[in-house]
């Protein structure tokens, strides 16, 4: 079951695309997060979905803002994925325990071993204040992102 809005965002330990670990709890009180859940690297919706990020960078990263994405390719993957495609925010991966953080966001497929297109806007205090979650297949808007930040 998806996180709903107005619950606190479950906290998470990950490793990013370089070997550092970041945790959900280091933006509290200091930033709001976008959370952005993606099947798989190198995979086409993926990467045109993180690639459109990319080009707005400074509407998801900023004095405010922190971007995070979350896959469940191993860090290594994340490593080469986001040199070639030029991405400079974390890459976090939730390859190991499989899926941990994608299950506590109730974004995990069990049958495709993968996490579905889901995104959480998480405020200062840590409350989920926007989702969306869409299937594999799915794009998502990520205008739709921006007004979220937009109405904290």
């Amino acid at each position: 079951m998806t996180i709903e809005v107005g619950s606190q965002a479950p906290d998470f330990q990950l490793k990013d695309n370089h070997g550092r670990t970041v945790r959900l709890s280091e933006f509290r009180g200091e930033k709001n997060v976008v959370l952005v859940f993606y099947p798989f690297a190198f995979t086409g919706v993926c990467t045109g979905e993180l690639c459109a990020l990319r080009d707005e960078l400074p509407r998801f990263e900023n004095e405010d803002t922190q971007l995070l994405a979350v896959s469940n390719d191993s860090i290594h993957t994340l490593r080469v994925f986001a040199e070639q495609e030029g991405l400079e925010y974390p890459l976090l991966s939730d390859f190991w325990p499989h899926g941990e953080t994608s299950r506590a966001y109730g974004v995990f497929d069990e049958d495709k071993g993968c996490a579905v297109r889901g995104t959480f806007v998480i405020d200062k205090a840590g409350t989920v204040r926007w989702s969306v979650v869409n299937g594999l297949p799915d794009a998502r808007d990520l205008n739709d992102y921006v007004k979220a930040l937009e109405a904290l």
